[in-house]
Formats: C-alpha cells, structure tokens, sequence
C-alpha cells in the first residue's frame, strides 16, 4: 500500500454525475527511462494545474487528463484521504499502459533477474535505515499483459530470497493473461507524495511502515507485493485506499483486474505459500500478498 503523507493543497472533489475545477500544485516524480533499466542481468528467464472531473463517456483505454493530480483532503488519520465516490471514468477501469521500459518483441514471457544497480536503488526508497541491506534485494524484470491488450516490461524490486518465485507468480499471470496496469518501483516522491486516491500501480519494495501500524511493512522487506490496488483496494472501517475505488469494494462484480478467491492470482501466489489479505477478518486488504501473511 502507498501511505500518503501530509497535505498541504486545498481540495474540492466533484461527485460521480456532477462536474467542477480545482487549482491544486503537484510535483511529479521524474519519469523512468528505458536506460535507467540498463542493469546487467544476472540471471535470464526467457506546476500548478486546473482540472475537471466530467462525466463524458470515454474510450475503455482512454487515461483521464485529471488523473494522479487532485490531492484529496485529509481523513481524521492526517495520512490518508476521505473515502470519495468512484469517477464514472474509474467504474470499470481498463487503462492503458504507459511504457516506461521497451516492450517485449512478442508474446513471450521473458524475465531478469539481477542485483539493483546504483541507479535503481537511486530512484527507490532504500535507505540504510531500512529494514533491509540493498544486497539482500533483487531488481526483477517481467513480461506482463495490459488492459490495453498489448505486452510490456514491468520492474519490481523484492527480496532476493524469493525473486525466483515471484518470477514464477508473474509467468503464471502472464499465461491467463491477467492484465496489470502498471508495474514500476515506486520513488521517495511518490512515497512523500500527498493523496490522489487514483493509483494503480502493482509492487513490491517500499521501505515504509505498515498501514495504521508503527512496525515495518512487509514491503519494507521485499516480501510483500501489491497487485492492481485500484482494483483491488484496502479498506478498513471507513479507511479505504486508494480513496477513489469505492466502486471496487464490491467484489462480486468480477471485473478484469480484480484478485479473488477462486483466480489465477491467488492460486499463483498460493503455490509459493504466500498469503492472501483478502482473507483477512479485521480488515480486507485485496491488493495484498505476502509471505508472512501480514
């Protein structure tokens, strides 16, 4: 999960059937190149902005221009934002995928694995006061489907421990086509970044604190991975994230993107023995897998 900090940026959001402008500063974090990938495998298996939610009907692949730029007001936690509406936009969210790595040549999955090179730990959130020394992860490359139905290169970083069975999990996805929207390593900025309530971005490393909880992540240890968390939210008592994908807590409506029980994602990461916070009791955290199971 993405745990947004401290906001300082005024917010009005525009409910689903209505429409409205907000003025609101963002800071985006500098977009990942195809050379920033350049490490060396070892191992190979083959601004200020004025924006406005509408209700237009749009194209299913279509990206909203407002999309990752209204900061949301703060909930009662001061970290998180308040449970909005889902924008007509997001009901049924099948977005393209931006290509921040070249794309595969064709249809096959192909995968690397290698340690991570100074410039990937320079743009993750690894510090020496992780929980985890940067030898102890490792810097994966994977073939993955899109909404957009084309193939491409997604990035995550795990623990090296399991970086061969996490391979494994993502071939799985791969070959039922399991559409991933996004999948890159999350920046210090994106971290830091106040709460937009509209990500969708599928990882692993993160080294921050669990949700609600002054212990370390799973994340934090390259041992947890998150898969489609608009499609897939946390939610907690009145907590839900990402704040916009109320219309996701709904899980009978098996919408592409979703992970349920009886799906290829939970069976993939089953085999591994990892566990699942769909099932958890407390709370439901559906995006979610780990090997603890927390």
């Amino acid at each position: 999960m993405i745990n947004t900090r401290a906001v300082t940026a005024a917010f009005a959001l525009v409910l689903s059937g209505c429409t409205g402008a907000t003025a609101v500063t963002t800071t985006a974090a500098p977009p990942t190149t195809a050379g920033e990938a350049a490490a060396t495998p070892t191992t190979t298996m083959t601004t200020t902005t004025t924006v406005a939610i509408t209700t237009t009907t749009v194209s299913p692949f279509a990206r909203p221009d407002w999309l990752g730029t209204i900061v949301l007001p703060l909930g009662s936690d001061g970290e998180n934002g308040i449970a909005q509406p889902t924008p007509p936009e997001l009901q049924d969210r099948r977005l393209e995928t931006i290509d921040r790595l070249p794309p595969p040549a064709d249809d096959q999955f192909v995968a690397t694995v290698s340690p991570v090179s100074d410039d990937v730990i320079a743009r993750s959130t690894w510090t020496e006061d992780c929980p985890v020394t940067r030898d102890e992860l490792a810097y994966l490359n994977v073939t993955h489907y899109g909404f957009d139905g084309e193939f491409h290169t997604g990035e995550v970083i795990v623990n090296a421990s399991v970086a061969e069975d996490i391979v494994g999990v993502f071939e799985k996805l791969h070959a039922a086509r399991f559409p991933i929207e996004s999948m890159k390593v999350t920046t210090q900025a994106e971290l830091d970044a106040p709460p937009t309530g509209d990500g969708n971005n599928s990882g692993a490393f993160g080294c921050r604190e669990a949700v609600g909880s002054g212990a370390w992540s799973q994340h934090a240890f390259g041992l947890a991975i998150d898969i489609n968390p608009f499609h897939n939210p946390y939610v907690s008592s009145e907590l839900v994230i990402p704040e916009l994908a109320d219309s996701y807590l709904d899980r009978e409506r098996s919408l592409p993107g979703m992970v349920l029980a009886d799906g290829v994602v939970f069976e993939a990461f089953a085999e591994i023995g990892w566990a699942w916070g769909g099932n958890w009791n407390s709370l439901k955290d559906w995006m979610h897998f780990s090997q603890s199971g927390h």
